[in-house]
């Protein structure tokens, strides 16, 4: 099978195609520094072209001052476009847990999520959404965590982290086998602030690490959780941060 992963050069990307190249694929490693723009579609039905799935990890790019949500919408348009004039067979698409909780309305980059899943589920193409709890690998993520010599500063999320590389695994299992969605998360809730003190600690950074409200009340009471019928796979937090600390 011939597998195009969009975002190849990405945290989740690169697993993806370690994953899918380990079961055997032919994979396309599709890229900006591959010349596949997806706000323009540049490249994108060439790259397509004998492709049999193809796997959406990718985190679209604008231009400085671009809506992040019109661009997302935009590159799942051109993806969707591309793989339907290229005949793809199947789409395998990359979310993230509890995406439509109403609390995240005001959260361009949930809202933004949100819209590649429409274009993606109102296409022709047969598709996929795989929707991940946080990655254990956020515990360093600027997004919610934020570096300085003097201490680490972390919004207190309440999570339920899955590594990236179980993720990546479940996508090429599902690019695998027919159409379906699902939500993927790990076996432990903990919160964003101690994973990240465990992980500096496990690598001997003994920078004080203070936790701070989150922007969204509700990431602190467990809208991240792994929802109902999640398909729930390890490490669990311990386990991962053995493994990181040797890295």
């Amino acid at each position: 099978m011939k597998i195009a992963v969009l975002g190849a050069s990405g945290t989740a990307g690169r697993e993806v195609v370690r994953h899918a190249r380990a079961n055997g694929h032919d994979v396309a490693e599709l890229s900006r520094s591959a010349g596949i723009d997806l706000a323009t579609g540049t490249g994108l039905v060439e790259a397509f072209a004998g492709v049999d799935v193809v796997i959406d990890a990718s985190a679209p790019q604008g231009g400085s001052g671009d809506d992040v949500i019109a661009v997302h919408k935009t590159a799942a348009q051109h993806v969707s476009k591309a793989a339907q004039e290229a005949g793809v067979g199947h789409l395998v698409y990359l979310s993230i847990c509890n995406i439509g909780d109403e609390c995240f309305d005001e959260f361009d980059y949930y809202v933004a999520k949100r819209e590649q899943e429409d274009v993606y589920t109102a296409s022709p193409l047969a598709t996929s959404i795989v929707r991940s709890a946080q990655w254990m690998e956020f515990a360093n993520n600027p997004a919610a965590v934020q570096f300085s010599d003097r201490e680490v500063v972390v919004s207190d999320w309440l999570i339920q982290p899955i590594a990236v590389s179980e993720v990546a695994g479940e996508l090429v299992r599902t690019a695998e086998g027919d159409p379906s969605n699902y939500d993927v998360a790990g076996p432990e809730q903990i919160r964003l602030p101690e994973l990240t003190e465990r992980l500096l600690r496990a690598r001997g950074d003994e920078r004080p690490v203070r936790s701070e409200e989150p922007p969204i009340p509700q990431l602190a009471t467990g809208v991240l959780l792994a929802p109902k019928g999640a398909k729930i796979l390890g490490p669990t937090p311990s386990q991962w941060l053995d493994e990181a600390a040797e890295e």
